[in-house]
């Protein structure tokens, strides 16, 4: 887990880390969370001053953010968690927003990173999977289920591997840093060998890596024309651990969606600028949004 202070304009004050203890069980997580919380407060009071006025927190899988429930998460294990509810308690009251993780990335991205000053953008982390974050006029558009963006769900070969989520050749199963991975280990033999390996021995002109990031890149392209189709963004930001090649992939990629738009206005494509820090960032601008509303109401 990743936490921080936030300041009014944006600033990082102070970064900490702490592991889930996702092996000890949901009930454990959701104390950790709690605990965390409660510690960067009061190092808030004792550093600043002042103690915290608002905190936003962000968690991967289903959320309701509306009424503030951790609805689901595979990897942490929990149910209908209500988040918002169990750290207004913990922090004395102060008001609390819950995000998605990704979305909350995309909001960070969009108003202080890489998006800044783009109207409509589309946030793409290549990781583990591949999720997305659409970016309106400042806010993150979540759906009426909480389920948008979820671009790496896409098919894009509908022959394709098989997804977790039941389909066939969605794109987090081609292009993900996880696909990637598990493609370079098959065809360079080496079990041990990732998608920054990979990334590597393309550079070095290797033919067989260059085969493995090009069909990556070409099924990444494919879903996202699909997604500039639907959405006409005039920035796409992407982020997440394949995004660390730098020009291997920007250099590829910008070309391999050129070929395949047609009417289709093509956007900025560039890199995530706020790393590993976005989720953090955009749990403060969550918080923040709360106060100002309350301010304005």
């Amino acid at each position: 887990m990743k936490a921080a202070l936030v300041g009014t304009d944006g600033t990082l004050l102070h970064e900490a880390r702490r592991a889930t203890g996702r092996k000890r069980g949901a009930d454990a997580v959701v104390e950790t969370i709690l605990a965390f919380a409660a510690d960067l407060r009061a190092h808030g009071e004792e550093h600043f001053g002042e103690s915290a006025v608002a905190a936003g927190v962000a968690v991967p899988g289903i959320v309701d953010a509306e009424k503030g429930i951790a609805v689901y998460a595979a990897n942490l294990g929990w149910r209908d968690v209500p988040m918002r509810a169990l750290l207004g308690q913990r922090l004395g009251g102060i008001p609390v927003a819950l995000g998605h993780d990704v979305r909350t990335g995309g909001l960070a991205e969009g108003r202080i990173g890489a998006g800044r000053g783009a109207d409509r953008f589309l946030f793409v982390p290549l990781g583990t999977g591949i999720a997305g974050a659409i970016g309106i006029a400042g806010r993150i558009e979540a759906g009426a289920h909480g389920y948008a963006g979820e671009i790496g769900h896409i098919v894009v070969r509908p022959d394709g591997p098989d997804c977790g989520c039941g389909q066939r050749g969605c794109l987090e199963t081609l292009a993900s840093a996880s696909a990637v991975t598990r493609a370079w280990a098959a065809a360079s033999g080496d079990p041990e060998a990732d998608a920054a390996d990979c990334a590597k021995a393309v550079e070095s002109g290797d033919p067989a890596a260059i085969a493995v990031w090009q069909d990556a890149v070409d099924a990444l392209a494919a879903g996202l024309v699909t997604a500039l189709t639907l959405l006409d963004p005039s920035t796409l930001i992407i982020g997440g651990g394949l995004a660390e090649a730098g020009e291997t992939l920007f250099t590829p990629l910008r070309a391999a969606v050129e070929e395949r738009v047609t009417f289709q206005k093509l956007p900025h494509i560039v890199p995530a600028a706020l790393g590993d820090t976005a989720g953090c960032l955009g749990a403060g601008l969550l918080a923040w949004d709360l106060l100002s509303t309350e301010v304005s109401a």
